[in-house]
């Protein structure tokens, strides 16, 4: 990323400036983002998106219209300034638009990179109504973010507030543990999170891989949250090593649960406890987490040379692509809905399709065969097509009776949901839990029916989106605040 300002720099933008009036603006194409090439990138673990050198960040920023009732800034679930730090983009004032990122979100270069944008803040753009592409904030928040990780321009160190006494605990360290524990600390509170697992970050480490989301850009924005005070400790399961009365004893006066939704779901057909049927959770933590396929790492993972991965969400994704990664031939996505349908972001299906990946849409696996040691050799695909729609507005799919084809497969991965991780519903008796198994909270404060416990993201929704679950973390944060000051 070109990122290197000159005295010509500034002469040219503001000649870009005068160029283009409010309604020339509109005339700028959006900007396409640098991508590695399809056949290198299914090679290595490099990161798919290059992010966006500085003169065409520049140039994208100049299409913002700078409306007087930004839209863009509701449809943001943490309430990003987002005019606020294009508009520092377009005046090539890139740290100070990173300082505005971080006013709100505590992960600004992470969502920049992962957040459906076309669904939250961009799906808003003024654009819109113009029948013309959307300014492409997502791109322009990472290039903030990344700007202010790598250029190396010196900056202020971070200060750190003056403690309040109050100690909060956090538990988990995933995108709501790690909002919630920017906001407390930014307030002076003494935040402690505790991590069930080696490494922080939750499934922004053991769920994304890092072709899509590298672990040293999460590593960056835990480091700043280190530098506001955030202490955390790993290793530690709640529900289990340490009890809600063991937080208690040691003198925590809030808790914030953000353990998110761990337990994997599986479609209930015959064959799906044979060898080579697996969780899509199980086979990226293996990959993501634990090092498995690469070298120095002993993580055994089941590798396969034609890999089906069911489901077409943002998770079955990232599982095809890294199947193609670890040497699969062939690579499917069995989907029982169209293609349209889809809930992964049209991003995702565009680079796993130029990776190689098959689309067996309109698809439903009703049985896996195995051979005689007892391993996957093929599934049973029931054709389906599409009905009237269901509650989520979705056209549900029906079977085509007698449409059922047997395909060959070496390795199945199940991507069809999680459900909550269910040790603190199931620790704590005085808890209310829903029949799903989420935390009961109220929708406005996140306030569970104990009045010391918030709880926020998967473990209340579960499952959502990186964006939000960091919204439940802020509105968390700031009624628990509320609530021990006014005690």
């Amino acid at each position: 990323m070109s990122t290197t300002i000159s005295p010509r720099d500034a002469q040219w933008r503001e000649e870009l400036r005068k160029a283009h009036s409010t309604k020339e603006r509109s005339t700028i194409p959006r900007v396409k983002m640098p991508e590695l090439d399809p056949t290198y990138r299914v090679t290595c673990n490099e990161e798919v998106n290059q992010g966006l050198p500085a003169e065409a960040a520049v140039v994208e920023a100049t299409r913002c219209m700078d409306c007087p009732d930004p839209q863009c800034v509701t449809g943001c679930p943490v309430s990003i300034n987002i005019p606020g730090f294009i508009k520092n983009i377009e005046r090539g004032e890139f740290h100070q638009a990173a300082l505005v990122l971080k006013e709100t979100s505590a992960l600004p270069a992470v969502c920049g990179r992962v957040c459906p944008q076309e669904k939250q803040c961009e799906s808003r753009c003024i654009y819109h109504k113009m029948k013309k592409q959307p300014v492409a904030i997502g791109y322009l928040e990472r290039f903030a973010a990344d700007y202010d990780r790598t250029s190396g321009e010196e900056t202020a160190p971070v200060a750190r507030p003056e403690s309040n006494g109050i100690q909060v605990a956090v538990v988990g360290s995933g995108p709501a543990g790690l909002s919630f524990a920017g906001d407390m600390a930014k307030r002076g509170y003494e935040v402690t999170v505790f991590e069930a697992l080696h490494e922080i970050g939750g499934v922004l480490k053991y769920g994304i891989p890092e072709f899509r989301l590298p672990n040293a850009v999460v590593d960056v924005e835990i480091n700043g949250l280190e530098a506001l005070g955030v202490r955390f400790v790993k290793d530690t399961v709640v529900g289990k090593t340490l009890s809600y009365d063991d937080l208690h004893r040691m003198g925590f006066q809030g808790i914030f649960v953000a353990s998110g939704a761990g337990l994997p779901r599986f479609m209930g057909i015959p064959g799906e406890n044979f060898i080579g049927v697996m969780s899509c959770n199980e086979y990226l933590t293996r990959i993501n987490l634990m090092g498995a396929g690469r070298p120095g790492y002993d993580t055994p993972v089941l590798r396969g040379n034609r890999v089906a991965v069911i489901g077409g969400g943002n998770t079955a994704m990232d599982a095809v692509r890294t199947a193609r990664r670890m040497g699969a031939e062939t690579a499917m996505i069995v989907y029982r809905r169209s293609e349209e349908e889809m809930p992964a972001r049209v991003e995702e299906v565009k680079h796993a399709k130029e990776e190689g990946v098959t689309f067996l849409t309109l698809h439903n696996p009703v049985e896996y065969l195995a051979d005689e040691k007892g391993h996957v050799r093929a599934m049973r695909l029931q054709k389906m097509q599409l009905g009237e729609p269901d509650a989520s507005g979705r056209r549900s799919p029906v079977p085509v009776e007698g449409a059922i084809e047997e395909i060959p497969v070496d390795l199945v991965i199940v991507s069809v949901g999680v459900s909550p991780n269910p040790l603190i519903p199931n620790a704590i008796d005085s808890l209310e839990v829903s029949r799903r198994g989420t935390i009961v909270v109220d929708d406005d404060t996140m306030r569970s029916s104990l009045p010391d416990l918030y709880a926020g993201g998967d473990i209340v929704r579960g499952g959502a989106t990186v964006i939000l679950a960091m919204g439940d973390g802020r509105r968390a944060a700031l009624h628990m605040h509320e609530a021990l000051a006014n005690q």
